[in-house]
């Protein structure tokens, strides 16, 4: 029978994919990428700061650990105020708040912004005011231990919807973000911290680098050659081509010259950090671009369902 199967012609050309009227199959999300691009890296900068801060203040490096703190604050400060910007009503944010939701990202990453604003808060006010410095240990530590989910569950976030170009990297995503937020949080310890202090976080900007750039080009695997295209070309194809020679330049900055300049030191956090903000707004500009043309629906969709058939005939 499945020989038979196989061995069939086609009495008529194979249809191409097409939507009324050219439409789009999904709609698109109606985020702002301002805002929403925005609130995944401040709140990626934010998360993997306060791992940073901790990490440092573990080893005596105070003048970092405080600037890292403080950097944090501002950035989740920040990142909750572009998330409220984009829902357009404060009241929305808290609304969100009135149950808690393990299946919903949104939910979960409500809940989860309100635990760790406070403790991001509390750990940059002792450092500053060098006050109550056990109560400033314990929300460093609180900091610490949610900074990694913050810097992923936008990842998560983002996947858990229809956008091709989101959805299909749902796997890699995590690590990407992680990735790219620990470049970012690297370049703002080199950017504002001492030169005599920078040597783990010119470490983690190798790192992060490297395991960035491993985590995109398994995203683009995982796509497949249609919807990656949604990364490679248009405002997201240079936005990501961006972030790939600021941060491998960060990177390679901050090996080679950052522990004996001050200036190089600086020019390469600054290059770590837009490299992050590239990735982020890259990314999200793939998804919008990925929604708005049938084609990144349609095609991956029909070779799914040729796959299963295959599978079940042979």
């Amino acid at each position: 029978m499945s020989g038979r199967r196989r061995g069939e012609r086609l009495m008529v050309e194979r249809a191409e994919f097409t939507s009324y009227y050219g439409k789009p199959v999904i709609k698109a999300p109606s985020w702002s990428a301002r805002d929403i691009a925005g609130y995944l890296f401040l709140g990626g900068l934010a998360g993997a700061g306060s791992v940073l801060a901790a990490g440092a203040q573990l080893t005596g490096r105070e003048t970092t650990a405080k600037a890292l703190k403080v950097s944090s604050l501002a950035a989740v400060s920040l990142s909750a105020a572009a998330l409220v910007h984009d829902l357009g009503r404060p009241a929305r944010f808290t609304h969100m708040l009135r149950v808690a939701k393990p299946t919903s990202p949104m939910s979960m990453g409500s809940w989860l912004l309100s635990a760790y604003g406070p403790a991001a808060g509390g750990a940059a006010l002792s450092a500053v005011t060098g006050r109550m410095p056990r109560a400033g240990a314990a929300a460093t530590g609180a900091a610490a231990l949610l900074g990694p989910l913050l810097t992923t569950y936008t990842a998560v976030l983002v996947a858990d919807t229809a956008v091709p170009a989101w959805h299909g990297a749902h796997r890699e995503l995590p690590y990407l973000f992680a990735a790219s937020a620990t470049a970012a949080a690297s370049g703002m310890a080199l950017a504002a911290g001492p030169r005599g202090e920078n040597g783990p976080a010119r470490r983690a900007a190798v790192l992060a680098a490297v395991g960035e750039g491993l985590a995109s080009r398994a995203a683009e695997r995982g796509l497949g050659p249609v919807v990656a295209e949604t990364w490679k070309t248009g405002r997201a194809g240079r936005l990501l081509r961006a972030a790939r020679v600021l941060t491998a330049g960060g990177a390679a900055g901050a090996a080679l010259f950052a522990g004996r300049s001050r200036a190089a030191a600086l020019t390469s956090g600054l290059a770590l950090l837009a490299g992050s903000a590239c990735t982020r707004f890259g990314v999200f500009a793939a998804g919008i671009a990925s929604a708005e043309d049938p084609k990144y629906t349609v095609v991956p969709q029909r070779a799914r369902l040729e796959a299963d058939a295959d599978t079940r005939t042979s």
